[in-house]
C-alpha cells in the first residue's frame, strides 16, 4: 500500500480510516510524542478555559524533555474550577492535544471544559447530573480533559483524537465537547 502525505484534515481522516479498515493500523499509544511534532521540537499549547476565562499559551516540552515550570502552570490552569483544588496532570495528555493539533493542521487554542476534578466535586457532579459523570473518572487522576476547538467540527476533533490511538475518546455532541484521556484505548 502506498502512503502519500494528506494535504487536508479530511484527507488525513479518510486515509486513517482506510488504513484501519485494511488492517494497516499503526499504534503510537506507548509514545504519542514519537513522530507527532512534524514541524517543531518545541511543543506549544494554547488553551482557553471556558469556566475561569483564563488563557494560557505555553511550551510544555522541548524535544523529548517536559518543561517543569510549564507543567506546574498547566496543573494550576487545569485545576478543579469548582473547588480550586490543583491536581497533577498527566503530561501525556498534552502530547495527545499536540497530536490532535498536528493531525488537524490547526493552530487554534483549545477550549477547556474540564480538567482535573477533585473526588468531592466528582461525587457531587455524579449524583446531580443524572449519571453523566463516571464514579472512577480519570479526571480525578489528572488523566482526562474535556475539550473543543472553535471552528473545528466536533466530529472532526473526535476523529483526529481517535486516529492517535493514544487513550480514551468520548464524543458528547449535545454538550459540545470531546473527552480525551490517557487510559486504555476505547471510545464511546
Amino acid at each position: 500500500m502506498s502512503l502519500r502525505t494528506p494535504h487536508t484534515r479530511r484527507q488525513f481522516l479518510r486515509t486513517t480510516r482506510k488504513l484501519a479498515l485494511t488492517g494497516a493500523v499503526f499504534s503510537i499509544a506507548p509514545s504519542v510524542n514519537a513522530g507527532l511534532s512534524l514541524s517543531s521540537k518545541n511543543h506549544l499549547l494554547a488553551l482557553d478555559h471556558t469556566h475561569t476565562n483564563e488563557k494560557l499559551s505555553v511550551v510544555y516540552r522541548l524535544g523529548d524533555q517536559y518543561v517543569n515550570s510549564a507543567l506546574t502552570r498547566l496543573n494550576r490552569f487545569l485545576r478543579d474550577h469548582y473547588s480550586g483544588t490543583v491536581g497533577i496532570m498527566d503530561p501525556a495528555l498534552y502530547d495527545i492535544l499536540n497530536g490532535i493539533k498536528v493531525a488537524l493542521r490547526a493552530d487554534i487554542p483549545y477550549q477547556i471544559i474540564s480538567g482535573y476534578r477533585d473526588p468531592h466535586t466528582n461525587e457531587r457532579l455524579r449524583t446531580t447530573r443524572g449519571g453523566g459523570v463516571a464514579k472512577k473518572s480519570l479526571h480525578m487522576q489528572g488523566r482526562a480533559l474535556d475539550i473543543r476547538m472553535p471552528g473545528v467540527p466536533l466530529a472532526e476533533l473526535r476523529d483526529a483524537a481517535l486516529s492517535l490511538k493514544a487513550g480514551g475518546v468520548g464524543y458528547y455532541p449535545k454538550s459540545q465537547f470531546v473527552h480525551v484521556d490517557t487510559g486504555g484505548i476505547r471510545s464511546w
